[in-house]
Formats: C-alpha cells, structure tokens, sequence
C-alpha cells in the first residue's frame, strides 16, 4: 500500500468522524435530522413498482440522498457514523485516490439518488472534495417525486400525497389540480375533509358516492373557487414558502380561532394580529372558505 496515500487516507478519516460528530451536534440544537433516507421506505410511501435502465451517468454527489441497505452506516452528507468503519473506508480512500474510481450503482426518484452499491465510494468522494461521480442509474416512474434536496420531511409529505392521488383518483378528472403542501398532515386533512363531503353528499341524494365521484365535485364547488379567491387577495405574497393549499387548510382548520379576526383581513389573521380595516379581497378569501362547512353537508343545486 502507498504509505502516503494511507496517511492521507487516515487524516481524511478522522476529518470525516470530526464532521459527523459537529453535524451530531448541531442538529440536536436545530432539531434537524442527520440520517439518510431509507430507499426501502421511499419505495413503501411513493409506492413504487416499475424501474427502467437509464445507463451511466456522471451525478451530483449533493444529489445522493440515501442508501438502499447502509442508510444506518452513514449520516446526511455521506458522513461515517462508526469507528468500526475506519479500516474498510481508508481502504477505499487510498484506493480512489490512487487508481480512480468505478461507477457506483444507484437509483433515481425523480431528482434524487439513492446508492445501491458503493456507499463508501460516495462518502470519500464527498470528503476528497469532489462534486460529481459517475454511476449506473435505475430510474423508478412515479406520478409524485423527489427533489434533488429530499429529505425526512419531503418525503413524509411526499408519501402523503401518494396515498391522496390513490384515495381520491383526482387525476383522472383533473390532472392539473397541482394540490401541493409545504408540511406534513396537509393531505390527511383534505382526506378527512373530503370523507365529510361524500357522506354529506350520500344523504342529500340518498345513495352511494364513491371517494372519487365526490373529490370531482368538491374541487369544483369548494377547493377551486376558494384557491381563486386567495390568488385574488395577494394573501401569499406575504408568504412566499406557503402555498394555496396551505392556506386553504389552515383556514379550514382554524375557522374556530379566527371569530376573534376581523372577517376582513385575513392576512392579518394569518399572520396572528388583529385588524379592524376593511379588506374587500381577503375578506372574500374568509368568506369563501368559512363557507366549507355548509358546502361540506349541503350539496347546492
């Protein structure tokens, strides 16, 4: 062995294992998480079942957000989690620096990469400062998928919003809707929500609707005019990282709270404060989502 490549290889080592344990303890400060995605629970929550070969590539390092079967091994970033590691990734280390290295194996979710086979390949390119690495790539299809930042919380909301295109089948009569959360919990409240309406629906008319039949006209008679209204209000442009769905269930969430807002400024109210003034737009963002209630128990002919 190289016994100038061995020593680089070790002080690269004890580099990586500072990192891991600064990353260990800044997290626990900001609340973030430090582990790598599980493919295995990617695949579960976007239910995914058809993958194509898509040849090699030269990726994005930063774009590799987890493992198939060492996501335990190695913290966000690629970073070795156990000293137990050291010999077997110095070894990798001398040998990428000194031979190169071959194509790793991953698969690609929408922009993100997940390592079948050389995770530690990908955590000493990351520590050696290199930015691309070539790879064989697999690609699952998925109506819902990742970004090249995905992480616990993307996925969660990803998963969620599986089960809602399942639930509900909203594609098939409008494949645009582009119903789309920033935090987790925003799609089990249109379930919920759209759960009310079918049976409200089944009683007005005194038979069986299906979850899809009633998704098809509550997003004409409630989501649909409401989102308009609030485009309308210029409410998110004070929330530049929210969206209308957000808004649109949070309004419905809290329709209690607000009694105590003026029905004319929901910005206001969004934002936590009270305001007298009159605001003809946002009020017809109040008026128009106070309104879900009756809609979901009363189907208006």
């Amino acid at each position: 062995m190289n016994k100038l490549a061995a020593l680089d290889a070790h002080s690269d080592w004890e580099h990586a294992r500072r990192e891991t344990m600064l990353q260990d303890v800044v997290c626990v400060f900001k609340g973030c998480s430090v582990d790598l995605l599980s493919f295995n629970e990617v695949k579960d929550r976007l239910q995914l079942t058809q993958k194509v070969y898509r040849g090699r590539r030269t990726i994005k390092l930063e774009h590799i957000r987890g493992s198939v079967g060492r996501y335990h091994d190695f913290a966000a970033g690629f970073l070795p989690r156990n000293d137990s590691m050291r010999e077997r990734w110095e070894n990798v280390d001398v040998f990428v620096s000194t031979h190169g290295e071959p194509p790793i194996e991953v698969y690609l979710v929408g922009e993100a990469y997940f390592v079948m086979d050389g995770n530690h390949r990908v955590s000493v390119s990351r520590q050696l400062g290199r930015k691309m690495i070539d790879a064989e790539v697999w690609e699952y299809t998925s109506p819902v998928e990742l970004s090249s930042e995905a992480d616990h919380n993307e996925l969660l909301i990803k998963g969620e919003h599986t089960n809602f295109l399942e639930l509900s089948q909203i594609a098939n009569s409008f494949p645009d809707h582009n119903i789309a959360f920033t935090s987790p919990k925003g799609y089990h409240s249109l379930v919920y929500q759209l759960e009310i309406y079918r049976k409200g629906l089944e009683q007005t008319l005194g038979e069986r609707v299906s979850l899809e039949d009633a998704c098809a006209q509550w997003y004409e008679e409630v989501y649909r005019p409401a989102v308009t209204a609030i485009r309308e209000s210029g409410v998110l442009d004070q929330f530049p990282e929210r969206t209308e769905a957000d808004l649109f269930i949070w309004v419905w969430n809290n329709q209690e709270d607000l009694k105590d807002f003026s029905p004319y400024n929901l910005m206001e109210a969004f934002e936590g404060k009270k305001r007298t003034d009159r605001q003809p737009a946002a009020a017809r963002v109040k008026e128009a989502l106070g309104d879900v209630l009756a809609t979901l128990f009363l189907r208006r002919y």
